[in-house]
């Protein structure tokens, strides 16, 4: 016998797959990889605290690290039992000599003979981290938005290409000359990136997919510029043109320091989207759809149109990177200028939390790292691969939030506080 439905007047609804729409079409909007945005959610909400200690956890590890490659510390760990002092001295000799000239290499020279050469490598760590700036804060809008955009490689290298084009072939006065060809790297960052978005927004196509391809097309589409006359020097080696003195980013303190303009245009940037995304109205939209995309679809927000602004805005962001990159630093154009300036800038902004002050103080912090490794290298012989390793950690403890407190032995943040009785 059949139980009748208390409400016989109600429709029976057939169930629906969760990503279709009335008519049976998928939504474009609604997020197939519900699982990798919440593992952003989780990342981009832990505390202060947790970021930090997820640093000091990977320099711990990354010291064990240098301790075992370091032949001191081997040898005397072969009578250990015999003379276990030995081995931990060695040991610690070995780190502190380590961390010691990364710090010489990164901030502060205290062996140099001048000034001059004392204050250096804060310099260096500003100019490696200006493109990891304009990158993370535009891939940072879109994990606020959430948007997983790993696109950032193609579109930094798509920037540079395009102010490499501009800084070789045209002729304009000092001040137009630079500022046309940062325009240019602009306008092809942010379409590169916009092809994504309006992806993302007509098809529903995932744009961690999307994006890796353009990753690879923007590679292989600048390696073959290289070897045409659009890009190339002329001889057998594919690489452009140095870009005209009128095209070049100014010297901030002269010729004896490489720190350019474009650090100051990075610092700018990261103030602008610090207003975009917290007092302006379209800001507020971007949070809106990250925060949740049904209720601002709800609210009248235009989700697909966010998905195009968000990503043609952060391909901007890295096109300016990549003008800084030729403009100001390399001055040329290869096909591996960009470096790894677009996977590292995944990392800044997961540990800046994708806020802007943060992802300056992590930029900087991998400036740091890269700027200070070849003098950890050259001085005590600590394989460079170390900085690489401290990198890989941190990536590890920003992406488990949970891993760093149980370490730490801290509370999570999803357990109730206990609420103290108080007497009548």
């Amino acid at each position: 016998m059949t139980q009748e439905p208390e409400n016989p007047e109600s429709p029976v609804v057939p169930e629906q797959d969760p990503g279709t729409g009335a008519r049976g079409n998928r939504d474009a909007t609604r997020p197939d990889d519900q699982w990798l945005r919440d593992a952003m959610h989780r990342m981009l909400t832990s505390n202060w605290l947790v970021t930090l200690l997820a640093i000091v956890a990977a320099l711990v590890i990354s010291g064990v690290l240098i301790a075992i490659a370091d032949e001191d510390v081997r040898e005397a760990s072969t009578y250990f039992f015999a003379r276990p002092l030995d081995t931990v001295s060695a040991a610690w000799n070995s780190v502190a000599g380590a961390y010691a000239s990364l710090f010489r290499g990164a901030v502060f020279d205290f062996q140099a003979p001048t000034l001059a050469r004392a204050i250096r490598p804060i310099t260096e760590t500003m100019v490696a981290a200006t493109p990891l700036i304009f990158a993370a804060l535009g891939l940072g809008m879109g994990f606020r938005s959430g948007l997983f955009n790993i696109g950032a490689q193609g579109q930094v290298l798509m920037g540079a290409a395009a102010a490499t084009y501009v800084g070789i072939t045209w002729s304009l006065p000092v001040v137009v000359h630079v500022v046309m060809a940062v325009i240019a790297a602009m306008v092809v960052g942010g379409l590169w990136a916009g092809i994504a978005g309006f992806l993302k927004a007509r098809t529903g196509a995932s744009e961690v997919i999307v994006t890796i391809m353009l990753n690879w097309i923007a590679i292989w589409l600048v390696t073959y510029l290289l070897t045409t006359t659009v890009l190339r020097q002329g001889g057998s080696r594919p690489i452009s043109p140095a870009v005209g003195e009128n095209a070049r980013l100014p010297l901030l303190f002269g010729e004896g320091f490489r720190l350019h303009w474009g650090f100051l245009l990075a610092l700018g940037a990261a103030a602008l989207v610090w207003w975009l995304m917290e007092r302006s109205t379209i800001g507020f939209k971007f949070r809106a759809v990250g925060a949740n995309m049904d209720a601002a679809r709800t609210a009248g927000i235009n989700v697909n149109m966010i998905f195009v602004f968000v990503m043609v805005t952060a391909g901007i962001l890295a096109g300016l990177g990549g003008a800084a990159q030729i403009l100001g630093t390399d001055k040329t154009l290869q096909a591996g200028s960009a470096g790894s300036i677009g996977f590292d800038a995944i990392t800044v902004a997961l540990l800046g939390r994708s806020r802007p002050l943060g992802t300056v103080l992590a930029a900087l912090l991998f400036g740091a790292l890269r700027a200070g490794s070849p003098l950890m290298q050259t001085v005590s012989n600590t394989p460079i691969d170390i900085v690489l390793v401290i990198q890989a950690v941190i990536v590890l403890f920003i992406a488990a939030p949970p891993l760093v407190r149980s370490i730490f032995f801290l509370p999570s943040p999803d357990r109730p506080r206990r609420v103290k009785e108080v007497a009548a």
